[in-house]
């Protein structure tokens, strides 16, 4: 999980040298297979951060990043980080195919960002048309990929995409990912900021969806434990749910949560790399199709593997307030769902 992280200190190393010999130490070429991985949507405010962290992951061989402009300038930038991976770059649809060609994972930023104003349903008038031509891309010349879907709302682009691959023929539901990274990242840094905890040992479960208030960190599940007051944790739920509202809000018409986001996407994508590298017990929250609720897709624990998900875990003990969340973020949930498979079939 910390591959992009100690890919960044390791970037403060005094010399060119010093750097890559810890490269070399920590990942001998032979011991790490090639993997190519390709964002779709590089270019954008994600994309673009989003592209330098994956180009700083060793884990990585090959990086293809593909927009419908803008992209060959991107790449030619990227690529100049002396680090393992080749960058390549391509712009438009007729060279789509080609940047997807060969590719072990797919992260999708592409789409609109949330202005001041906007709700996540705006959004998707714009980007759940977007996420079908890509996802159809993606059936065609790279069916095997595991897709992270960072496009919002994720609530309803995950569904989307699995029934353009289910028309396709090529679903697999342990190989679609809603990245719903951010909102963990988020609970941590809050919470770590109310019980005065150093952050990088908190860990915190959030399940549910990617949007509002189906958004549910479990506190209670939280470690190390923090004895807060009920008001502190409705507080700290309320503003896990609103993150990226806050940020919409304080770049006042100039973006969304691009960076964060960024990072949020860098590290699941480090996850996914490691499960299909075999390193065990990767455990991250994301949003995949599900049975631990009655809905068809749903956020919680999932242990990562060698083809994907390899176990959807149970969302464990429940305090009062998060069973009461619960209950009310299904009807909103359902909803999305439903839109986005509606969406799809028409």
């Amino acid at each position: 999980m910390r591959a992009s992280i100690l890919a960044l200190t390791r970037l403060r190393s005094s010399s060119a040298s010093s750097q890559s010999h810890l490269l070399r130490r920590s990942y001998s070429s032979d011991s790490v297979p090639e993997r190519k991985v390709a964002v779709l949507g590089a270019a954008g405010g994600i994309g673009q951060p989003l592209s330098l962290l994956m180009k700083l992951n060793p884990l990585v061989s090959k990086l293809a990043l593909y927009d419908i402009a803008g992209t060959p300038g991107v790449a030619a930038d990227v690529s100049h980080v002396n680090t393992r991976s080749e960058v390549a770059g391509y712009a438009g649809e007729e060279q789509l195919g080609k940047a997807l060609e060969g590719s072990d994972i797919v992260i999708i930023p592409a789409g609109v960002p949330r202005k001041p104003g906007m709700t996540r349903d705006d959004l998707f008038n714009i980007n759940a048309g977007i996420v079908k031509s890509l996802c159809t891309a993606i059936a065609k010349y790279c069916p095997n990929a595991l897709v992270n879907m960072i496009s919002n709302p994720v609530n309803s682009t995950v569904p989307i995409a699995a029934e353009v691959f289910k028309k396709a023929g090529t679903y697999d539901e342990k190989k679609l990912f809603g990245v719903t990274t951010l909102d963990v990242v988020r609970a941590k840094t809050f919470y770590a900021g109310k019980a005065k905890v150093p952050v990088e040992e908190v860990n915190v479960p959030v399940v549910g969806g990617h949007a509002g208030i189906t958004i549910l960190p479990l506190f209670s599940q939280a470690v190390p434990k923090a004895n807060l007051a009920d008001e502190d944790i409705k507080a700290l739920t309320k503003r896990t749910q609103d993150g990226g509202t806050e940020v919409v809000e304080a770049k006042a018409g100039k973006g969304s949560a691009t960076l964060s986001m960024a990072y949020a996407g860098a590290l699941f994508a480090d996850a996914c790399l490691k499960g299909l590298n075999g390193v065990p017990d990767v455990v991250e929250c994301t949003f995949v199709q599900s049975s631990v609720t009655e809905l068809p897709f749903f956020a919680s624990k999932v242990k990562l593997g060698k083809n994907g998900v390899e176990e959807v875990l149970e969302l464990g003990p429940m305090s009062d307030y998060e069973k009461q969340g619960l209950q009310n973020l299904i009807p909103e949930l359902k909803a999305s769902i439903e839109k986005g498979i509606k969406f799809a079939n028409q």
